[in-house]
């Protein structure tokens, strides 16, 4: 089309203001969450994306689905509705999954969740989920019974946050994979089938949780509730109990209406996830394998199923609308289609039905003609459809329907306007990326390294954050035809902070028809610019829910990242808006360039490692103990100061304090002698406090991420406790450590003042291993570990000739053989596992090596532990081993499965299934001193 010269604006209207076309659509453009990710998944872009986006404006559909974990969602569900129906889907994860398993790092506990949520968030994008959700609740460890869930969160908190997710999204449909029952696997699980059904009701409730409708919320009814069909743990014995590892009679609960369903509940919905999208070229299931397989630290990678039928059963546990026995698809019974909106009001909302009949079928004219050759050819449509759902809008806004329904209606109108934006945007293919580029010298000078004076078509590396004060620079890129007008190019900082933005350039755009180019910026970061840190935090493990810091970000994945790029366009009369997260990229062997969103860090970092440091309480009077402090300088200047240790009363250091002098990108490991006088059974805190400039640094990070996920920063306190344990070792030991999936046992091995050495795949196949007393195989280490099953051989003929092998809990790729004598874990191959730390731990040979020598082991080193007994308990094994302790959940059968040991030759064979890596973490005396009779163990 051509362009009206009224539109061509001079360059720095262009860069500098906000100059839509003068309709009553420009001013009505809803402002969307930017993207986050520096490059939309290949399914997300181009003539496909399109023709889903044409899906999702016809119809008004909506979904939320109810989980306990990442990696709990019907993915294969969530895309068939999305990508297949262009229903509007929404996922709610109680937890963030803090603690699961990490198989592609030692990060854990708060850290794994962050690793898990953006794990999750990149799930996502291929099921095609438009909104995800938190609640405030954390992943204490495997839990066998709702009741034990509920007593740590409270029902309250997770019924809470369901019920804001809800009336945040206003879903039509809620469902769920879990029942709310033993079926669901554990008691995670159970509290997410629960509240499927119990928000069915509560979030249309004025009277439940009102701080929320005076926050501005509007109670919610969903029409329909369904939970999947449950098939896992059922057979003709019952369905299998995890709680007691017993079989139970089959019988569910509904907690929609509080009765009981004997039986299987019934089929209602049959979800066909198999079914392929011609656009795609692949099954909707295939697709969300392929999201599953991005939750690696829980998984192993993709593995994608062949094309071929698959499918999910819903039953339907409550529904406000007539239904059928057997329905076709969620939303039987639910007018989803556009003029459906006139009939939220009865004859007040009549003036509605036309014009949205024509929206109706001017969109359904272009899914009709479309064509994905030429998507450009939509964009008329769309800007037609823009402007008529904007007028409508208006309409709205001054009509007589009332609060209630006019709220429900125009957040409808809203959404469309957003969707058609986002439609547009593909239609005529505008993009946008924005990313911090290099430069140096005086503004304007030495950033320009491509054809014209442009800059490079090829991004440079860059620094991943930046620091208060400091200042860099911004490329916005555009590429756009000539159908558009330019109209404004900008970044968005914090609102409460001083950020300076100026614009220096724009190559490429200078010219008043330029619609493809680059706009570059030089930012200031404000003084008091904040870390970019979880709006979320809680003060210990032990807690099981988080403290809320920012609560109008509560139930999102995180705080908005700092500075966004922003360019608006206008089409025909039409306003155009992206958004992006500034963006860094750095190069990684494999992966190429990965990008990652621009992040806030403080000028100086200092940490002092892990929460507990334990000391072994000596004869003598008094004890010293070396101790490591990192100082990272991330500002892009100079600085120096000093470091010292805020320590215990009558504690010394040497030296007191240390002077430091950094450069950019700087690390130093400052040590210091740490004197304690005398030291008892109790814990002392140690503070490490760096000064510079004025300013006091006493916080540190940990960058959690792998590989091209995207990282997120966990601060910490630059602090530790320090706990003195009377525990001894069976003299000055050698120990090999075969890590496993990630665990700190190392560390905590070397606090009991003996050396090791963590061995690689060469010193396991050809290694001289005999300068080892003992080796530890780390938990899980058989699957993470390819080599191990190669070298097990080797390690059992260097158990014979007096080795001593201690084996941590491991899984089912262990059952194959791999002990001197037979040992199993659960005939049915699900592991046996004791969840209650307070379980009682009864010893049934006090006088077993083990628990004897050289610390006496009592029930009350079993006290105070962490997060669970252990795991992977042995079930069965050969009269050759003892068994010397017992221990079982409420009603489980007792396990004697969780400490074996036998002499194999000269040597000892020991496997563990107590959880000691959760327990060193915490400093849990007496998991230190099991640790040190384990280690003492054998002859060598």
């Amino acid at each position: 089309m051509h362009l009206r010269r009224a539109h061509l604006l001079p360059l720095a209207a262009l860069l500098a203001t906000t100059v839509y076309a003068q309709t009553d659509a420009a001013n009505l453009l809803p402002a969307s969450a930017p993207r986050i990710e520096a490059t939309p998944l290949p399914e997300n872009r181009g003539a496909a994306a399109l023709y889903e986006s044409l899906q999702h404006l016809d119809t008004t559909a909506s979904l939320m689905m109810i989980v306990g974990h990442p990696d709990d969602e019907d993915g294969g569900m969530l895309t068939y509705e999305s990508r297949g129906m262009g229903v509007r889907t929404a996922l709610f994860t109680l937890t963030r999954g803090e603690g699961g398993q990490n198989a592609m790092s030692a990060a854990d506990y708060d850290a794994l969740g962050l690793i898990r949520t953006n794990e999750l968030l990149r799930a996502d994008e291929y099921y095609g989920v438009d909104q995800q959700y938190w609640g405030s609740v954390a992943d204490y460890g495997f839990s066998k019974t709702m009741e034990e869930a509920l007593s740590q969160w409270g029902h309250d908190r997770v019924l809470y946050d369901a019920v804001r997710a809800v009336r945040l999204y206003r879903p039509m449909v809620v469902c769920s994979v879990f029942v709310g029952g033993v079926t669901d696997g554990h008691g995670h699980h159970q509290v997410a089938g629960m509240l499927a059904q119990e928000v069915f009701n509560a979030a249309g409730d004025p009277k439940m949780f009102p701080d929320q409708i005076a926050a501005g919320l509007q109670p919610w009814k969903p029409l329909k509730v369904y939970a999947r069909v449950p098939g896992f743990s059922l057979s003709p014995k019952g369905m299998f109990d995890y709680a007691t590892g017993k079989y139970t009679a089959i019988r569910f609960h509904n907690y929609v209406d509080d009765t009981d369903i004997n039986g299987i509940p019934a089929t209602n919905v049959t979800i066909q996830e198999g079914g392929r999208d011609p656009l795609l070229g692949q099954t909707y299931i295939q697709l969300a394998r392929r999201g599953l397989g991005e939750q690696r630290s829980q998984h192993e990678g993709p593995n994608v199923p062949l094309p071929g039928e698959a499918s999910s059963a819903y039953h339907r546990y409550g529904s406000r609308v007539p239904v059928e026995p057997v329905e076709q698809n969620f939303f039987d019974g639910i007018d989803t289609s556009l003029p459906g909106l006139a009939k939220l009001d009865g004859p007040e909302s009549a003036f509605l039905a036309q014009p949205l009949s024509r929206v109706h079928e001017i969109i359904a004219g272009a899914i009709l003609n479309f064509s994905p050759d030429h998507p450009e050819k939509t964009a008329p449509v769309l800007a037609d459809v823009y402007r008529r759902i904007a007028k409508l809008l208006d309409e709205v806004k001054t009509s007589r329907l009332s609060v209630e329904q006019r709220t429900s209606i125009q957040r409808e109108l809203e959404i469309k306007l957003q969707q058609t934006n986002d439609a547009l945007a593909q239609a005529l293919g505008i993009e946008m990326t924005a990313l911090v580029t290099p430069g140096g010298g005086a503004r304007g000078i030495e950033i320009y390294a491509g054809p014209r004076g442009g800059l490079s078509s090829t991004p440079e590396p860059t620094a991943a954050q930046v620091t208060p004060g400091s200042d860099f620079r911004v490329r916005v890129h555009i590429r756009a035809p000539k159908a558009v007008v330019l109209k404004k190019v900008a970044l968005e900082t914090p609102q409460k902070e001083h950020w300076t933005v100026e614009r220096e350039a724009a190559p490429g755009l200078d010219d008043p028809h330029s619609t493809s180019g680059d706009a570059v910026f030089h930012v200031t970061a404000a003084q008091d610019a904040a870390p970019t840190a979880p709006y979320f935090s809680r003060p210990s493990t032990e807690q099981a829910y988080y403290d809320i810091n920012e609560p109008e970000y509560r139930n999102l994945s995180f705080a908005p990242y700092p500075v966004t790029g922003v360019a608006s366009f206008d089409y025909d009369g039409v306003p155009v808006r992206l958004a992006q997260a500034v963006q860094t990229m750095h190069l990684e062997l494999g992966p190429g360039a990965v990008y990652a969103p621009l992040v806030v860090t403080p000028d100086l970092s200092v940490s002092l490692g892990q929460a507990w440091i334990v000391l072994p309480i000596s004869a003598t009077d008094g004890t010293r103990h070396d101790l490591s402090v990192p100082v990272h300088l991330h500002a892009t200047q100079s600085a120096a100061g000093t470091l010292r240790l805020d320590l215990p009363q009558g504690w010394q250091a040497a030296p007191q304090t240390a002077d430091f002098h950094l450069h950019e990108g700087e690390d130093a490991v400052f040590s210091f002698q740490v004197h304690a006088p005398t030291l008892e059974s109790a814990s002392y805190p140690i503070a490490a406090v760096a000064e510079s400039g004025n300013k006091r640094f006493t916080v540190g990070y940990e960058t959690a991420g792998y590989g091209a996920l995207i990282p997120y920063n966990l601060y910490r306190a630059a602090g530790t406790n320090v706990r003195g344990v009377k525990v001894s070792v069976a003299g000055d030991r050698r120990i090999g450590y075969v890590m496993g999936t990630g665990d700190m046992l190392p560390s905590a091995i070397e606090q009991l003042g003996l050396h090791v050495d963590q061995l690689a795949d060469a010193d396991l196949l050809n290694g001289d291993l005999s300068q080892y007393q003992t080796i530890v195989l780390g938990i899980r280490a058989y699957a993470a570990r390819p080599d191990l099953p190669l070298a097990n051989a080797r390690l059992l003929a260097w158990v014979h000739a007096g080795g001593t092998l201690v084996v941590m809990y491991q899984g089912s790729e262990f059952d194959h053989g791999y002990a001197p004598y037979e040992m199993h874990l659960n005939s049915r191959g699900i592991a046996e596992r004791v969840v209650d730390e307070r379980a009682p731990v009864k010893l049934l040979d006090p006088k077993d090596p083990l628990l004897s020598s050289p610390n006496q082991i009592t029930e009350a080193d079993f006290e105070g532990w962490a997060e669970e007994r252990g795991h992977s308990f042995m079930s069965s094994w050969a009269p050759e081993y003892a068994a010397p302790t017992e221990t079982n959940d409420p009603g489980q059968d007792p396990q004697r499965g969780g400490l074996l040991h036998a002499k194999f030759g000269k040597g000892e064979y020991i496997y563990v299934a107590f959880a000691l890596h959760r327990q060193t973490p915490e400093g849990v005396p007496g998991a230190y001193r099991l640790l040190a009779n384990l280690l003492s163990a054998g002859s060598r």
